[in-house]
């Protein structure tokens, strides 16, 4: 148990650099790249899928004709994108096609870019908040039984991972910058003439924004850790506080209320 808890540590304290790989600065094993590749592929196809969704319900079912209202990667994944990753640390999945037009349940056409756009995010929270249930529950399994192997181990660092990599997905596309779903999101406020002006631009402005992304990404990292404190401790702290009753009731040592990420 001793070693898992360690593990456990040391992997905390690297993790947060290589949750998203545009923020994975060092060099890290097979079984991590695995580990990545696997959490990737589902937040971003469960972050599509969620953008389908949300545009069938708002009436449009242009991304569900395309086939991507589905969980399956091969749909979402982009074969540059991909590659790109491979190489580069960045990539991204294909963007879902929506018909704004086609919003017939919304009350106007940006009212439902706003819950079309948001619906994303919201899906990283989700899968984020459940992964940290489960590393939770596991954590204590582990304390109460004192379950040790490589592949415990494995399946913490997991958790880890898809909690960390949701939570910098959803801050990171919730930042007001055309194309992210933040500005879509955020954009609902502008007034009509400055919202579909800023969105002519919006391929100039994502290329401006990605070559930040390239160049400044330290810059980056530091104001994505920023956001992220909210988040941590609206979603974490509640959750570990209800598993420090528990293991308090079952006379196991306490997790920390709040672990380093």
């Amino acid at each position: 148990m001793v070693a898992v808890l360690h593990t456990i540590h040391v992997f905390m304290m690297n993790s947060y650099v290589m949750a998203l790989p545009f923020l994975n600065l060092g060099q890290i094993d097979v079984v991590e790249i695995l580990i990545l590749v696997f959490v990737l592929a589902l937040s971003l196809s469960f972050h599509e899928f969620a953008h389908a969704f949300a545009a069938l319900r708002m009436g449009d079912d242009t991304a569900a004709l395309a086939g991507r209202l589905t969980l399956n990667p091969l749909r979402h994944l982009d074969p540059v994108g991909s590659l790109v990753f491979l190489f580069a640390r960045i990539g991204w999945a294909k963007p879902v096609p929506v018909n704004p037009s086609r919003f017939t349940k919304a009350k106007s056409i940006k009212r439902g870019i706003f819950w079309v756009s948001i619906a994303g995010p919201l899906s990283n929270i989700l899968l984020g908040t459940i992964s940290w249930i489960l590393f939770c529950a596991l954590f204590t399994i582990i304390m109460a039984t004192g379950l040790e192997s490589p592949v415990v181990e494995v399946v913490i660092r997991l958790f880890l991972t898809l909690y960390q990599a949701n939570m910098l997905l959803a801050v990171f596309n919730l930042l007001p910058v055309p194309p992210l779903d933040g500005f879509k999101v955020f954009g609902v406020a502008l007034p009509d003439r400055w919202y579909y002006s800023l969105m002519q631009y919006e391929h100039l402005i994502g290329i401006g924004f990605l070559i930040i992304v390239l160049f400044l990404r330290g810059a980056l990292s530091t104001l994505l850790g920023w956001i992220l404190v909210p988040f941590n401790y609206a979603i974490q702290y509640p959750i570990t506080w209800l598993f420090q009753q528990l293991q308090s009731a079952l006379g196991l040592p306490v997790m920390p209320m709040f672990l380093q990420l």
